[in-house]
């Protein structure tokens, strides 16, 4: 059902606190989502891919992401972790092998955004099309200014500032 603009209006706003705890849920479907949908596909567990400053890539993270990263973080009770001598992923446990946050390791980590999955030759590119398209309305809910994804590494450093 689509509401005009006027009913828009009379909808009452929901606190910062009411979006993020949303978008986090939502966000958790999406995961679900995703990892259903590469379910049929294998990682190497190499933790190759966590190695950023070798493969000069990194996932990119949504907003609601990032508050997911920060709350496993506390609810861990552990600090922001400081960037690493090796160029790896922050998130990455000491034996360099295993992310420490895995069951809540971003969307990019949990699709295989390495060269090395294997599976089907052809991903699925429209479930994750549209996975994207719920992350960015989760972001816009969230923080109209801040709708765009950012580099893992870029929420650490704003985050240390």
């Amino acid at each position: 059902m689509w509401r005009d603009e006027e009913d828009d209006d009379e909808a009452p706003k929901r606190t910062p606190h009411q979006r993020e705890r949303a978008a986090l849920g939502a966000l958790a479907v999406v995961y679900r989502e995703a990892d259903a949908a590469y379910r049929p596909y294998a990682c190497p567990a190499s933790g190759e891919c966590c190695q950023l400053s070798v493969t000069r890539r990194q996932p990119w993270l949504w907003r609601a992401e990032w508050l997911r990263v920060q709350q496993r973080l506390r609810a861990d009770g552990r600090p922001m972790p400081p960037p690493r001598a090796d160029g790896a992923c922050p998130l990455l446990d000491a034996s360099g092998v295993r992310c420490s946050i895995y069951a809540d390791r971003p969307l990019g980590c949990r699709t295989f955004f390495c060269d090395r999955i294997q599976g089907p030759p052809r991903q699925p590119v429209e479930v994750m099309d549209a996975l994207q398209r719920r992350m960015l309305q989760l972001s816009e809910e969230l923080d109209e200014d801040a709708a765009e994804p950012r580099q893992l590494l870029e929420w650490f450093e704003r985050a240390r500032r």
